[in-house]
């Protein structure tokens, strides 16, 4: 199957300042383009073709570094976009519990992912993400992703340059404080804790 560049949650203006239209023009409209597009170069005609983007992001790690990469960065896109909201959701009642666990609160959470995103070298992502019913931050680096891992990813920030050059510039603190701060979608966490099991790109 080919995969579509799924369209964003919401208004390209919905989460200004934070974000920007123009970042998510071309953060969205031309990195997350190629790099499904150049997924499906990767997989037509192959023995891919009719697999998951999931599968195919397990098939290819350590086999096809290339693929590994576009269809990862795929997956990471189309799950970032929907960790973000206009305005914060509020956790449910499951979620707000297993934070309290981990981290003490909600705000100790919100330190601790931004910390992480700070301080992450050079390009990746960080996650809140759940395993054996425990709660933890954790990174992956440049294209790398918890998709095909033990982990079940609830949520994940972009800390490539691109995700917010146009309005912070070489600042990634000033980003992580305007989108940890106000725009993380805690509902779509709650959805990810309750099913289980790992988001799946749609087809």
């Amino acid at each position: 199957m080919a995969f579509k560049l799924i369209d964003l949650p919401y208004a390209d203006t919905a989460l200004d300042p934070a974000i920007s239209a123009k970042t998510l023009s071309y953060h969205h409209g031309k990195h997350h383009n190629a790099y499904i597009t150049k997924t499906n170069d990767a997989i037509e005609g192959t023995a891919h073709a009719d697999k998951s983007l999931e599968d195919i992001v397990a098939a290819a790690r350590g086999d096809n570094q290339g693929l590994f990469n576009n269809a990862a960065q795929s997956w990471n896109h189309g799950f970032y976009w929907h960790s973000l909201a206009p305005s914060e959701t509020a956790p449910s009642d499951d979620l707000k519990a297993k934070i309290d666990e981990a981290f003490g609160s909600v705000d100790k959470l919100k330190e601790e992912l931004k910390s992480r995103g700070a301080g992450h070298f050079a390009s990746g992502w960080v996650w809140l993400a759940e395993k054996g019913g425990k709660l933890s931050v954790e990174e992956t680096h440049d294209g790398d992703t918890l998709a095909d891992s033990d982990f079940n990813p609830l949520l994940t920030i972009d800390v490539w340059e691109h995700a917010y050059y146009l309005d912070h510039q070489n600042a990634r603190p000033a980003y992580l404080d305007a989108v940890v701060g106000s725009k993380l979608n805690w509902a779509f966490a709650s959805e990810n804790l309750a099913r289980g099991s790992s988001w799946t790109y749609p087809s």
